[in-house]
């Protein structure tokens, strides 16, 4: 009989105490998302908190009290490498600009350099190059008429550089434009002045 009730007791103590403790973790819950002045528990910063410099801060440690750093010299940033001065530059290596497009001419070129023309080249220079497009017609002076002998007569590294830096009232579109779309579009130029077509094959 003794067995039998300290069997019943040490049962209930177990379930008493389990409801105790799921009383309290639903007791501590509830609390969750109030206002607190304590920090939040962080038990896993990965480096949060670290100490850091931010841009154009005071430096103690520098002798220039500077904590922004010159780039170690001849170092040049991932991706930033432009070893092909023809296809980077449009310029051969004497810095002739050169005559003929570096990428070889096939449908799928011509068809991205139509694309990118329509979207960046048309507002001003219209769709068929004729330099009478929306910007023109809304009282801003005219581009040049593509079709024009005079810009036929570019090179197609001039014309390349053109898209890159800008001429006149025209701005650069080097951030807007991968190089190599920027030769598509000569590509595409040159087919409207009836100069280029794709290559047989390809």
């Amino acid at each position: 009989m003794r067995k039998l009730v300290n069997s019943y007791l040490t049962h209930s103590t177990v379930i008493l105490l389990s409801a105790a403790f799921i009383f309290t973790i639903f007791f501590n819950g509830c609390f969750q998302g109030t206002v607190s002045d304590k920090p939040p528990i962080h038990l896993n910063p990965n480096m949060d908190s670290q100490k850091k410099y931010k841009p154009q801060s005071l430096s103690k440690f520098f002798i220039n009290g500077s904590s922004m750093r010159m780039p170690v010299a001849g170092t040049i940033a991932r991706g930033d490498l432009r070893s092909n001065s023809e296809f980077f530059l449009g310029k051969d290596a004497a810095g002739n600009e050169l005559t003929s497009n570096p990428l070889p001419i096939n449908e799928k070129l011509l068809v991205r350099g139509a694309e990118r023309y329509n979207i960046y080249c048309s507002p001003c220079h219209n769709n068929n190059g004729d330099g009478k497009g929306l910007v023109q017609q809304k009282g801003l002076l005219p581009p040049p008429d593509f079709l024009s002998d005079k810009v036929k007569n570019f090179t197609d590294g001039y014309l390349y550089n053109v898209i890159s830096n800008g001429v006149r009232t025209m701005p650069s579109y080097r951030h807007q434009i991968l190089v190599r779309d920027r030769w598509a579009i000569v590509a595409h130029l040159r087919k409207m002045q009836g100069k280029s077509s794709a290559s047989k094959g390809e």
